[in-house]
């Protein structure tokens, strides 16, 4: 029975609204025959005339899946398409928590903050907000977006509950009908086929705004017209009290300076491809960790890196960053014996610099006291972090260095919640 409903909760009705479609509550009403209406579903209003109509149960759950950074027009049109197609909408947060920078200004509560501006009170009960975390791979993410949507289901059809029936208790019915809302846009929305179990329905552009151009504009700061086109009014408002905290001021500094170093590249006949390394090195439960003391990512924890250089392997290039960067008192000849694995990130959007592939080196030192080292050149610091403390920090990262230390040390990750 739809919306979660028990035969206790409804009782036949009549309906004379002619032969057009009609929507009340969660339900579409049609010319046919006469089923059973759930009473909170219409309101308390009663429907009679001289015709039976039946009614076609809306969707119990919408999905909606972004990064939301910042939310703008097109977000807003495809939640008002899904909250008109569902009683609840789940709204997904990815890239949940990442470390701010530019091109991630907000957390995610702020996010879901903004998203509740933008709708009517009346609508803002009906969508829950999960995070969701990057990771290297797609599988897990799309495990961990599939748990994150039984999460809020399980806690948001316990409210449909209370409200059709009066109790909390399950019905004992598992079906669900899940509609999954999205816009094609390019190989970003990929994930639109990665949930073959929901209905799938994309909307064509709505809007002209895109988060990078409304970022752009909120960084920019010169042409509140533009930024006010993009984002609906609520979150205007919110943008432009958030523009005079202090956060605003570092990543404005950075934001510019990302800015110029993108400017270098202006002349070049196609957009560069940069290459680098990363190193993972455990030892003992422990792995080395530096901070960051240059802009991009000024202050955030990073593992060991840098770019390769044009005579090397990235091999070398990793076993060279890593002395540059920690001075790490392990000879070369036992750093190699002790590679464990590599593997490749080259998720377009990974760095802020722009297009930046890494190849990731995996040492394990295995239980040997800690080796000394001594943080240099673009390491503000480095220390030997207890791997049990990494989740700890995860919003503390530059880039997806945390979804690289997950992928080679395969520590437990929370379960996303609301």
């Amino acid at each position: 029975m739809p919306c979660g409903t028990t035969a206790a909760s409804v009782r036949l009705a009549k309906f004379g609204v002619g032969p057009s479609r009609r929507r009340v509550g969660c339900y579409e009403l049609l010319s046919g025959s006469a089923v059973a209406l759930p009473e909170p579903a219409v309101g308390g209003f009663f429907f009679w005339a001289t015709r039976w109509h039946y009614i076609r149960a809306m969707h119990e759950f919408a999905v909606l899946i972004g990064r939301f950074q910042p939310f703008h027009n097109g977000h807003l049109a495809l939640l008002q398409h899904a909250l008109s197609e569902a009683l609840h909408c789940i709204v997904v947060i990815g890239s949940a928590f990442h470390a701010r920078s530019p091109r991630h200004p907000f957390d995610w509560q702020q996010r879901a903050d903004m998203i509740r501006r933008a709708l009517p009170a009346a609508d803002r009960e009906r969508v829950t907000f999960m995070p969701v975390r990057d990771h290297h791979a797609d599988a897990p993410w799309i495990a961990e977006v599939r748990q994150a949507v039984a999460n809020a289901h399980k806690a948001a059809a316990t409210a449909i509950r209370a409200v059709s029936t009066g109790s909390t208790a399950a019905t004992g019915s598992t079906s669900t009908s899940v509609l999954l809302v999205g816009h094609r846009k390019d190989a970003t929305t990929a994930y639109l086929d990665w949930f073959p179990e929901w209905e799938l329905t994309t909307l064509s552009v709505a809007s002209a705004a895109t988060a990078r151009a409304a970022r752009n504009a909120l960084f920019l700061a010169t042409d509140d017209d533009a930024l006010r086109a993009m984002v609906p009014p609520p979150v205007f408002d919110f943008l432009a009290i958030w523009r005079d905290e202090r956060t605003f001021a570092a990543l404005h500094e950075e934001w510019t300076m990302l800015q110029n170093y993108r400017a270098t590249w202006a002349v070049a006949p196609w957009p560069p491809t940069l290459v680098t390394v990363d190193c993972v090195v455990k030892c003992n439960d422990h792995v080395l960790l530096i901070r960051r003391g240059e802009a991009p990512g000024k202050g955030l924890l990073a593992v060991p890196g840098g770019f390769i250089e044009q005579r090397e392997t990235t091999h070398r290039s990793a076993l060279r960053e890593l002395e540059e960067e920690t001075h790490l008192d392990v000879p070369d000849a036992d750093l190699q014996a002790c590679l464990k694995g590599t593997a490749v990130f080259d998720a377009p959007d990974r760095s802020e610099r722009g297009r930046t592939i890494t190849h990731a080196h995996y040492f394990d030192l295995g239980g040997r006291p800690l080796p000394a080292m001594r943080a240099d050149d673009d390491a503000a610091s480095a220390s030997w972090t207890p791997i049990a403390a990494l989740v700890a920090e995860e919003t503390h990262f530059m880039d997806d260095h945390f979804a690289m230390l997950h992928h080679f040390l395969q520590f437990e990750l929370p379960a996303p919640q609301a």
